[in-house]
């Protein structure tokens, strides 16, 4: 089983900034996909951004703002969030795909989300 856990979240005034990061822990052999999703009130979960291999995705509503990355060696992915608006307010989860080691099984893993608040 393959854990993430998020931290950083917080409330932030519009054009403040925030730092979010997921730790994956457990049976991991490989973490072939890692990102960030977001649900705000009333909506439908979307991406943010998402690491696969050496390629980054963003959504184009966060392009020039987040920059995701990633530390390999502590299986930690980061969400750098600059120059916040209100409408980025939502509960943002990790995501982690890869294959385990105990069982050689595909995982798809989420985090417990963490609340990220921008005021106006």
């Amino acid at each position: 089983q393959v854990r993430l856990v998020e931290s950083g979240g917080g409330l932030v005034q519009a054009g403040g900034s925030l730092r979010l990061s997921c730790t994956a822990s457990g049976s991991i052999f490989s973490i072939n996909v890692i990102g960030w999703y977001r649900q705000a009130p009333g909506k439908q979960r979307e991406l943010v951004a998402v690491c696969s291999g050496d390629s980054t995705n963003y959504a184009d509503s966060v392009k020039g703002r987040f920059t995701i990355s990633r530390d390999n060696a502590k299986n930690t992915v980061y969400l750098q969030m600059n120059n916040l608006k209100p409408e980025d307010t939502a509960v943002y989860y990790c995501n982690a795909r890869g294959l385990q080691s105990s069982v050689w099984r595909p995982y798809d893993s989420w985090g417990q989300g963490t609340q990220v608040t921008v005021s106006s």
